[in-house]
């Protein structure tokens, strides 16, 4: 594993550039946990994520944060729970987070701070999103795989 990526980008659509660049080089069983303030780009960055994944409808990749999880297929499954809404771990585990996680899907968690107790056992990339100005976000992305050389 890697260290830290600390990345900035200046615009939305580069936080998109992004998230396809990572989803691009996915190769699958890989769980994603993001954390950041509302409107810091979390979703921005999963579009790109499900983009570069091969997911059909990467445009229209929203938060699910009524519904909890939603699906995208594409080269590879891809998983985008939002954790908002959760009141405990618990609640989490109720999800059936581990039937998301097989060899050929990605499971991208959004607000994972609230369930981050959860993944303990696992190994995943964290990805910190930050304001750093109007539309100019610090990212800092950890405990990458060798693979996704950014």
């Amino acid at each position: 594993m890697n260290d830290t990526y600390n990345i900035v980008t200046d615009s939305p659509q580069e936080t998109i550039e992004l998230g396809r660049k990572i989803g691009s080089m996915l190769k699958g069983g890989e769980v994603i946990a993001l954390t950041g303030q509302l409107g810091a780009g979390k979703t921005h960055l999963i579009k790109g994520i499900a983009a570069g994944a091969g997911a059909e409808d990467s445009d229209t990749v929203n938060s699910p944060t009524f519904v909890i999880v939603n699906e995208y297929q594409g080269r590879l499954d891809i998983y985008h729970i939002d954790a908002y809404r959760l009141e405990s771990i618990a609640e989490f585990e109720v999800l059936g987070f581990d039937d998301y996680c097989y060899p050929n899907s990605i499971v991208v968690i959004e607000w994972a701070d609230k369930i981050e107790a959860a993944l303990k056992t696992i190994n995943y990339i964290r990805i910190e999103l930050e304001h750093s100005g109007e539309s100019t976000r610090k990212i800092n992305i950890n405990n990458c795989p060798e693979y996704l050389d950014l």
